[in-house]
């Protein structure tokens, strides 16, 4: 199936999900159950994971524009898009037992996949300080430890795990004796696993999870002890790139409303959009959105290519971050107070795309990427 085709078929799928939809949802932090439902009967969560294991097979650009589309109709992917990016871990350096029991039935939607949990409340970005501990006891693992900002783990059946099963030692890398678990939440819940809801400024279904003496099978563990950092990171530059083509999509919306608005409405006799002051704006918006979205082309490009892409990956996080809070900004000061009005899906709209100037990675932490990585600067942290 080309982008085009696919991006028109999720537009469609989105219009069944208007403004009111989300509304509704966000006054009550409720989960939008019945919109991932319909993404997963259709088949577009499922885009990565390869037609062996009954997904479409395609490549991340598909993702990408499905994810894009979402979010310029109005609709709000982060209620799902861990899906896309996490399986990338379990399809890389998972046994070939695990994808077989596993995939298939994310594919059907029998199964979600939408928890992540690495973040700690003491460590922050910097992952290899995580305390949270794995440990081996027989046919076994004892995991001990707290996670926050772990988004939708209500909502999953599954999740993705980062713990220590290796305490670090003289003279070893802070990043070594880290592993990957797939763990069964519903099991897991039964035997000291406990979610903890954390309310923010949009509805993001994010929680603290806690793990007391959490045991968890041996096969639980994705690929070879200890290997955990690097199976994280190659997962990372996926993960940048989706999240910038749904600020791309954000963007695109903003700019759309913030046009529409601008023809429209009348004051002193004139659209307000003949004006430059409301003119200049919102192209200066488009040109930074278009500008972005050529950087999370090449991004692709070169992901989809296996060529090295950590600078590129990064950019354009970062830039369709920044385009999308731009274009956020320009749409609320077009619209005037009505911008600040529930109805109109602005200030939510803008909440939810506030988020990406933060994570899934700060834009500071990428500005010292580059200048460590590409410009050769010394390292600042």
């Amino acid at each position: 199936m080309k982008h085009e085709d696919i991006r028109a078929a999720v537009a469609r799928l989105c219009e069944a999900y208007p403004g009111a939809y989300w509304r509704a949802l966000d006054r009550e932090r409720a989960y939008p159950a019945a919109f991932v439902a319909e993404l997963t009967r259709s088949g577009f969560l499922a885009a990565l994971i390869p037609q062996a294991y009954g997904g479409s097979g395609l490549p991340l650009g598909a993702a990408a524009a499905i994810l894009e589309e979402i979010q310029a109709s109005g609709c709000n992917g982060a209620s799902c898009h861990a899906q896309m990016y996490v399986m990338g871990t379990l399809l890389r350096h998972g046994s070939e037992d695990q994808k077989r029991r596993y995939l298939p039935r994310i594919a059907c939607g029998e199964l979600r996949l939408q928890a992540f949990g690495v973040t700690e409340p003491d460590s922050g970005t910097d992952t290899a300080s995580i305390t949270t501990t794995a440990r081996r006891e027989g046919d076994r693992y004892i995991i001990n430890g707290r996670k926050i900002w772990t988004s939708r783990a209500e909502h999953s059946d599954l999740m993705v795990l980062l713990a220590r099963t290796s305490p670090v030692t003289a003279g070893m890398k802070r990043t070594a004796g880290l592993s990957v678990f797939l763990i069964d939440m519903h099991e897991a819940r039964k035997h000291g696993l406990t979610i903890d809801p954390i309310r923010t400024m949009m509805n993001h279904a994010t929680t603290t999870i806690g793990f007391d003496d959490v045991p968890v099978p041996a096969e639980s563990l994705v690929g070879t002890e200890g290997e955990g950092f690097r199976y994280i990171l190659s997962g990372m530059n996926a993960e940048r790139i989706l999240i910038a083509a749904e600020c791309v999509g954000d963007a695109r919306w903003f700019i759309d409303k913030a046009t529409a608005y601008a023809k429209e409405r009348v004051v002193f006799g004139r659209p307000i959009g003949q004006n430059q002051g409301i003119q200049f704006p919102i192209a200066k918006a488009y040109a930074s959105m278009r500008a972005a979205s050529l950087m999370v082309d090449e991004a692709l490009r070169r992901f989809e290519a296996e060529q090295p892409c950590g600078p590129e990956a990064n950019m354009a996080k970062m830039l369709a971050a920044d385009a999308s809070f731009e274009a956020a900004n320009v749409a609320i000061q077009t619209h005037g107070g009505f911008g600040f009005a529930e109805d109109f899906d602005i200030e939510r709209k803008f909440r939810e795309t506030r988020l990406y100037q933060v994570a899934p990675v700060s834009t500071n932490l990428i500005l010292s990427y580059l200048a460590e990585h590409v410009l050769g600067l010394p390292r600042s942290y």
